[in-house]
């Protein structure tokens, strides 16, 4: 048994790369999702693989079902138990609104009114006992929850993150009687202040545990089945896996995995290719996914909002996304002006150009009208597009009411998508005070090849990466992420005042809870690797500044030194009359899997002539030369389209491409 083998599924593809590392023999799929149940999109990657599973080693699943159920509400019915008085803290929130001007808008807490009861106890913001747990109060509130039919149960106390021993009783009292498995007490996720985010974070988990963990039983069970004897890792959002044994007792980790599987194949692609610092840019069939990658390693964080009034804080691969992606919907908003996106075409029925009765016009049809895409060779598409009904439908749906023809509502769905993509990634740079001309753009995802080079002359980046495999690189980042334990604990005390023994006991019990839950999993490691960071900021700030520390042991004056730094970077402000505050410790334990050489996913053979096609490009339709991926020339200049099975790269006029030896297109401007 020798095969690895990632799948990732996304909002319109699911995607599985497989490597035998013994004869560098490389396999790849791609398969329409199946919202209904993302399992059959799984074993219908494996079948067209051609993989027989009792041959596989290991498979690392990236999957959005945590995700999807959040977005679309379909979460299991859910109880909290909590201290008296603080039953409205998950409805009150943040003096925040869903839109900015007016009282509109729509909010719902995830665990109505009417579940959430309320027992006596309280600790002190010391972690002191004020009012004894009422232990028969909480065994009557268990009760309750049962009678209403709740299948999840958070229990979610005052000051919890300090001292957890009332949470503790709790738990014990409610497992006692509560009929499966599906109970989370707050401190064990998130031993961080500030209630509001920790008591989200516990109902996010409690909603979609049952959800999880029934998706993955049945499918560990099918694949079982089929003959595959070994575990599922399943990718978390922070960039690591999980086992998929106890991948729901934290479910919430896995919220955001597909997007994070992407920032991974892309960190460990650009430092394979000699680039430590990159953007990431993922567009897909539904959205785009941008992050930063700095020293190689991704940014994390734990600020996600997923939606309004749903903070995730627990640590992520920090990934801005964007609703435009190759479905993404082309519409005449109310104001009459051109607009695209969020909503999207997804799988079913998907854009015009599938012909499965989609009537919208997406990016995808606009790019297929400007001849940046082959019709006669669509991925996901039996036989040739029916060219003359996208054109009509373009020119009814958006041309007519700009007063524009076909090509020029193309052409101007293209441009404003191009735009809004710019403008995330400026969000995960320019603001965060990264100039992206010091970064390489890495380019993948299926349609993000075919904008990148538009993009990157908008932004003033110089130079891109193009993976060997752009259309299956989440697959990738499943195939090679390591195994990660995040830990965080709240200090909330200024430097100054800050016992260093009691942050070393911290990292210390953090590194030790990591090493037993890898322990626990029972996956080989060829080794460990611990990073450190502290939550920081300025005495009376509400926002933090993440800082990385050297290692387990630090000094305040390095703590100090450390944060104003990472101040002046962010702000170049220095601020030497306010105290500092280290709020919370993190530790992120990491199990290190065995390397892989990206050398083996390149196919590049002889180059070859190429077919000439009229394309849009920048300032008009020319004659464009169109090559084969695998037989390109060490050499080319723009303009050129690149085709692939998994994606269309497209030069622009001007722009100079060259290959490395990992088969990765290098393309300047």
């Amino acid at each position: 048994m020798s095969w690895i083998a990632g799948i990732d599924v996304g909002g319109t593809f699911t995607d599985l790369l497989a490597l035998d590392p013994a004869s560098g023999e490389v396999r790849l799929a791609k398969v329409p999702t199946t919202p209904e149940n993302q399992a059959y999109g799984v074993l219908a990657a494996l079948d067209e693989a051609k993989l027989a599973l009792g041959e596989v080693a290991l498979i690392v699943h990236g999957t959005t079902t945590t995700t999807n159920a959040l977005l679309e509400r379909k979460l299991a019915k859910t109880g909290l138990i909590t201290t008296k008085g603080f039953r409205d803290v998950l409805e009150l929130g943040r003096r925040t609104r869903p839109r900015p001007y007016g009282l509109t808008g729509w909010f719902e807490p995830l665990i109505p009114r009417e579940l959430r009861l309320e027992v006596p106890e309280r600790m002190d913001a010391e972690g002191l006992p004020v009012i004894p747990l009422d232990e028969t109060a909480v065994r009557d509130a268990v009760r309750r929850l049962i009678d209403a039919g709740c299948e999840s149960l958070v229990i979610h106390f005052l000051h919890s993150y300090i001292n957890p021993a009332h949470e503790r009783r709790a738990l014990e009292i409610a497992r006692e009687s509560w009929p499966n498995r599906y109970v989370t007490a707050g401190h064990t996720l998130l031993s961080e202040y500030r209630e509001y985010e920790r008591g989200v974070t516990a109902a996010v988990n409690a909603s979609v545990q049952p959800v999880l963990d029934r998706y993955l039983e049945r499918l560990r069970s099918e694949l079982k089945r089929r003959g595959f004897a070994r575990d599922l890792l399943v990718m978390q959002g922070n960039g690591g896996t999980v086992s998929s044994a106890i991948a729901a007792e934290s479910a919430v980790n896995t919220v955001m995995s597909g997007p994070a599987s992407g920032v991974i194949a892309a960190a460990y692609s650009a430092a394979a290719a000699g680039f430590a610092n990159a953007i990431t840019y993922d567009m897909g069939g539904t959205s785009t996914d941008v992050g930063l990658i700095r020293d190689g390693v991704p940014e994390v964080s734990s600020e996600l909002e997923l939606e309004y009034a749903m903070p995730v804080h627990v640590p992520m691969v920090d990934v801005h996304t964007i609703g435009a992606g190759g479905g993404s919907i082309a519409f005449i908003g109310e104001d009459g002006m051109l607009r695209v996106g969020p909503k999207s075409a997804g799988a079913h029925p998907g854009p015009i150009c599938y012909g499965r009765g989609g009537t919208e016009p997406t990016i995808t049809d606009a790019d297929l009208i400007l001849g940046r895409l082959n019709p006669q060779a669509l991925l996901g598409v039996k036989g040739a597009v029916d060219m003359d009904k996208i054109r009509r439908l373009m020119l009814e749906k958006i041309g007519k009411p700009l007063g524009l023809d076909a090509n020029e509502a193309a052409a101007a769905i293209v441009r404003i998508a191009n735009d809004k993509m710019a403008g995330a990634v400026r969000m995960v740079s320019l603001a965060r005070g990264h100039d992206p001309r010091d970064f390489v753009l890495f380019a993948f995802g299926g349609a993000g090849p075919l904008h990148a080079a538009a993009m990157a002359k908008e932004l003033g980046i110089p130079k891109l990466l193009v993976p060997a495999r752009p259309g299956i690189t989440n697959a990738l980042g499943c195939v090679v992420a390591d195994l990660r334990h995040d830990f965080v604990n709240t200090v909330n005390k200024q430097v100054q005042d800050v016992d260093i023994d009691v942050i070393s006991s911290i990292i210390e019990r953090q590194i030790e809870t990591g090493k037993k839950l890898l322990e626990r999993e029972g996956v080989a490691i060829e080794g460990l690797r611990l990073l450190h960071t502290a939550d920081m900021q300025f005495q009376g700030q509400t926002h933090m500044l993440s800082v990385a520390l050297p290692g387990p042991k630090v000094t305040r004056e390095q703590l100090q030194q450390l944060f104003e730094k990472a101040y002046w970077t962010r702000f170049e402000v220095e601020l030497p009359e306010i105290r500092a505050m280290l709020v919370n410790v993190h530790t992120a334990v990491i199990g290190l899997r065995p390397r892989l050489d990206l050398a083996v996913l390149s196919d590049r053979g002889a180059g070859s002539a190429p077919r000439n096609r009229s394309a849009w490009m920048e300032g008009g339709f020319r004659n464009t030369p169109v090559y084969l991926r695998s037989a390109l020339p060490a050499e080319i200049e723009g303009p050129a389209i690149i085709e692939q099975l998994d994606c269309t790269t497209v030069l622009e006029p001007g722009n100079k491409l060259t290959i490395d030896k990992l088969g990765n297109l290098l393309i300047s401007l």
